[in-house]
């Protein structure tokens, strides 16, 4: 990661609302340290322990794209992790590349916003583009994953 920043919760925030700041701060430390664990888990392409991080069911947002083998619906902890295996059957190693300028956790939400880029096996076509994951975690498992990115740019390196 290269930039790191947490903001101070708003009065208006859920996690200060809900309770004091005090208690809002032990549960965005718990959020942090499993989004810790789920990007050193993706790193090391880890599907166990990235089954393990995720819920039993997630709310998964990514969106659909037909042209990309690897972007479709998911919902369970064993699709969720199967993602990222996925992901590195499609595309070129050692050309694959994400990193992380901005992490942000309030309470039980994290955004982690960057820059993707990777070149597709079949094709030999590069993508790249910005992008912005949003997961929450409950109870220590990640219950929400929603990714954002330059869908276009990977749909175009996927077209034969």
């Amino acid at each position: 990661m290269s930039a790191t920043s947490t903001p101070t919760p708003a009065a208006t925030s859920p996690a200060t609302t809900v309770g004091s700041a005090t208690e809002a701060k032990p549960v965005a430390e718990a959020t942090r340290a499993v989004v810790r664990e789920f990007l050193a888990a993706r790193m090391a392409g880890d599907a166990g322990r990235l089954a393990a991080l995720f819920a039993d069911e997630v709310d998964w947002l990514l969106a659909e794209n037909p042209a990309v083998p690897w972007i479709r619906p998911r919902s369970t902890a064993a699709e969720c992790a199967a993602q990222s295996a996925e992901l590195m059957e499609y595309t070129v190693p050692g050309k694959a590349r994400a990193r992380v300028d901005t992490f942000l956790v309030d309470g039980t939400d994290a955004v982690l916003m960057g820059h993707v880029s990777g070149t597709v096996r079949a094709t030999g076509k590069s993508f790249a583009g910005p992008f912005a994951l949003r997961l929450t975690v409950e109870d220590g498992r990640i219950t929400r994953h929603h990714l954002y990115e330059n869908s276009l740019s990977i749909a175009e390196a996927c077209a034969p």
